[in-house]
């Protein structure tokens, strides 16, 4: 009997022991055949997760940034012990305690589900687990997927401390809001940093992992609310939060930023703007889309934050101003349906949808705004962010009598009658000059006439301000960089540069009569924009009243390939093309080539890079980029003698000789002196410019310069047409340069163009080109530089004909220029060539 007992329990024995041997033997199979051809998890111990870019101004402030998932990094040993605390308790709370996995979770949800039929299946993946799936696993739900899992993570629990391992998780996972990683979702919802952070808030972060969407702040409220506590109460049994402590925070209301409770971190931040996009589209090309968008550089930009709204501000002024003066209204051309207007809440709601620009002050801020009713008093409006006035927020017809409405056939509607029912427009506040204070409503609309301006530091090439259109959410084209224009007489300085470094002087004389030039295209008959000639002119003069003649014959004998080679060694052109009507600036460049080519106008000739960034680090603070590559090497001492500062020494490539960069500069101060800028720029120090106005003023450009700072502007419509008879350059530039400049000189001074060493000062008369005595005075004398020991011809005139001889002919084809032997009014021969120099006079070889 007894052996009959022992023989049964032996059998149960046996048959216990095969089976679990046959269980193990099957899971250890199952784990071997799916633990073969896994991933390595070697790579997570080097992981750098994609992380923000971010943009800051010279003065340090945050200006933008970039990212294709908003995440800051955030070490573990900078995340608070509460942060991780809730975090542990909301998903894994034997996180220390297990190898990776957790049997009992894995357990209990296998009870669940059978409960439920399969209604109710949840995971019970650990922290590691989930680990594993966000980096090397996919996120099916999946028997062969998790087993995968589990094998993994107790791999990397191995391998990893559990602290990177937490650190791993919390950095990487998304948290709704498009914020992934705990530091940024601290921002997005709060406003906060990780330290800053209460055990509510804390608790709030932990719960969104299981469905950020599920868990709204504003839409999911209560569900949220409900989530955040249970967080709380498992804090609580933790051991993490006192019972006392626990009572407090779940008696917190739920707050966010989403819910109005906070403001948002990117209320200190300016809009996104024509500076900031640009700098994205250089260092996506530099350093690759995909780093500038995920490698977490930090950006240190050039832009001045005092300036560029003034730059903005001086821009838009312009062109408003313009575009008011036409007389036309488009506004926006958005209209809200009927239904949308039935009550305040839905027009308000359907107006935050439209995609109109709400990035412009220009004396106040613009808001969109809806026209809800039109009657005899105006326009009744409802205007987003300000709440409706009693009575109505209304437009006078008064300040809709400038203009008449655009129509969709092509036609202008009535004076005044400019809006209806529906249509969204933009408004302003119209203040009072004297306190500031509200006198009512007006209509704006973003102009038709776009223009770019761009400032820069003449020495470093350090843009301090730029602005590419009158708004930058209406039209992200960018005209200050990416618009080719043809700069008209901004050009002129490149041909005048090329004949002062071939031998002529300020003084030389240049004939300025009709020319009439065989091209392809047929006869070309340029004229002054004046429509008069002037005959024999001295260089300067011919300058600073912007001689179209005067320099084509310059250009045809200096010769175009010299000019040419001039503006493409000034990054003007990479290739200008060799023919005549180039010396008055009809191929096109962008702005900003023209203001950095003019900066080496005003340091003395030296090469200048324009750049929009100063500095980039990369996500460990390693500098990658450096623009300044001047050499200090007083710098490098720990003491200078008292009273002496670091000597930095330049080392950039010379471009153009230093006197020839003088009389330019001189020459450029007499247009606004006396020439074409004398009526728009007035500054309190000296200042060289040059106008620019191309045929039918289809582009109107000027390019000006003080000792420190170069500024330039241009004006056109982005399909180019006529700017209307009037338009100029000086006349609708200027002003813009004016207004920026006045406030730059403030802030970074300026003084007299420094004179090189070579020079040597000879009064002359700039009507005439003779020479005066060194006592002489008067608005004609013009204190001259000339190159020391240069051999000038002093007294010596040549006509070159200017009567138009029959020994010369009346059409020059359009080729190289030589010297020629021409007869003059004394019935003497001389030699009329590529050399001009004092007092001489040059036809440029064209009549």
């Amino acid at each position: 009997m007894f052996r009959m007992i022992l023989s049964f329990f032996g059998g149960i024995f046996t048959t216990l022991t095969m089976s679990i041997g046959m269980v193990a033997l099957t899971i250890g199979a199952i784990f071997w055949m799916y633990g073969r051809d896994l991933p390595s998890h070697e790579s997570l111990a080097s992981y750098t997760p994609p992380t923000i870019s971010r943009i800051y101004s010279g003065q340090g402030r945050l200006i933008d940034e970039f990212a294709k998932e908003r995440r800051l990094f955030a070490p573990a040993d900078t995340i608070p012990d509460l942060v991780k605390q809730a975090f542990i308790s909301a998903e894994d709370k034997n996180f220390y305690e297990h190898d990776g996995y957790d049997l009992r979770g894995i357990g209990a949800a296998a009870v669940d589900a059978v409960r439920s039929r399969g209604k109710d299946v949840r995971g019970a993946s650990t922290i590691t687990q989930q680990v594993m799936k966000n980096f090397l696993l996919s996120g099916d739900r999946r028997a062969e997927r998790k087993i995968k899992e589990i094998i993994l993570a107790a791999r990397v629990e191995e391998a990893l401390s559990k602290e990177k391992i937490l650190e791993l998780y919390m950095n990487e996972i998304f948290l709704g809001q498009n914020s992934y990683g705990v530091a940024a979702a601290s921002q997005t919802y709060f406003n906060k940093t990780l330290s800053e952070l209460a055990p509510h808030e804390a608790a709030m972060l932990a719960s969104l992992p299981k469905a950020p969407s599920d868990f709204h702040p504003v839409r999911r409220k209560e569900r949220l609310l409900s989530r955040r506590n249970f967080v709380l109460r498992e804090m609580k049994e933790n051991g993490y939060i006192t019972e006392a402590a626990y009572a407090q925070e779940r008696d917190m209301p739920l707050r966010s930023v989403q819910n109005g409770d906070f403001e948002s971190f990117r209320a200190d931040m300016p809009p996104r703007d024509y500076f900031s996009d640009e700098i994205r589209r250089q260092l996506s090309e530099n350093f690759g889309e995909g780093e500038f968008f995920t490698g977490g550089l930090t950006v240190r930009a050039t832009i001045d934050n005092e300036m560029q709204p003034i730059a903005a501000d001086a821009l838009r002024r312009q062109l408003e101003q313009y575009d008011r003066s036409r007389g036309v209204w488009r506004g926006t051309g958005k209209t809200l349906p009927p239904e949308a207007l039935v009550d305040e809440a839905t027009w308000r709601e359907a107006l935050s949808n439209q995609r109109v620009p709400r990035d412009i002050t220009l004396e106040t801020q613009w808001y969109p705004a809806v026209v809800l009713e039109v009657s005899e008093q105006g326009a009744r409006l409802g205007i987003e962010k300000i709440d409706t006035a009693e009575g109505g927020n209304w437009v006078p017809p008064k300040d809709m009598s400038w203009a008449r409405k655009s129509l969709s056939n092509g036609k202008l509607g009535a004076k005044g009658k400019l809006v209806e029912v529906g249509e969204v427009v933009l408004v302003r506040r119209m203040v009072a000059d004297a306190d500031g204070s509200f006198i009512r409503w007006t209509l704006r609309q973003v102009p038709e006439v776009q223009g770019g301006f761009v400032a820069m530091d003449v020495n470093t090439g350090r843009v301090i301000a730029m602005q590419g259109g009158f708004s930058y959410q209406a039209s992200v084209f960018n005209r200050a960089t990416q618009a080719k224009r043809q700069p008209g007489s901004s050009f002129k300085p490149f041909v005048f540069a090329a004949a002062l470094d071939s031998g002529y002087t300020p003084a030389t004389i240049i004939v300025d009569a009709p020319i009439e030039i065989n091209t392809p295209q047929g006869v070309w008959r340029p004229k002054n924009s004046s429509n008069r000639y002037y005959g024999p002119t001295p260089l300067r003069t011919g300058i600073e009243q912007s001689r179209n003649l005067m320099t084509i014959r310059l250009a045809q004998e200096v010769g175009m390939n010299i000019v040419g080679d001039y503006a493409e060694r000034f990054g003007v052109y990479e290739n200008l093309s060799p023919v005549l009507a180039n010396a008055l600036g009809s191929q096109e460049t962008t702005l900003y080539q023209m203001v950095a080519a003019y900066a080496m106008f005003a340091n003395g000739g030296e090469r200048v890079e324009p750049t929009l960034v100063d500095r980039v680090q990369d996500r460990y603070g390693r500098t990658v980029y450096k623009h300044d590559r001047r050499v200090c090497d007083d710098c490098k001492l720990s003491t200078l003698a008292a009273g002496q500062g670091p000597r930095v020494v330049s080392n950039r490539e010379r471009v153009m000789d230093p006197v020839t960069a003088y009389q330019l500069t001189s020459m450029m101060k007499g247009v606004v002196d006396r020439g074409t800028a004398r009526k728009s720029v007035n500054l309190s120090v000296p200042t060289a410019g040059k106008t620019g106005t191309t045929n039918d003023a289809k582009d109107v450009w000027f390019v000006g310069f003080t000792s420190n700072i170069v500024a330039g502007c241009y004006i056109g419509y982005d399909q180019p047409r006529s700017l209307g008879r009037g338009a100029s350059g000086g006349g609708m530039c200027g002003p813009v340069f004016q207004r920026f400049m006045s406030k730059a000189v403030k802030k970074y001074g300026g003084g007299k163009f420094r004179a090189p060493e070579g020079c040597e000062f000879i009064n002359i008369d700039r009507f005439t080109g003779a020479r005066l005595s060194a006592n002489a005075s008067g608005s004609n004398v013009v204190s001259e530089c000339f190159r020391e020991g240069e051999f000038i011809n002093f007294g010596i005139t040549f006509d070159g004909g200017f009567a138009m001889g029959a020994d010369l002919p009346l059409i020059e084809g359009a080729g190289g220029s030589k010297a020629k032997e021409v007869t003059t009014s004394t019935g003497k021969k001389a030699v009329v060539g590529p050399k001009a120099g004092f007092g001489t006079l040059s036809s440029g070889g064209l009549y």
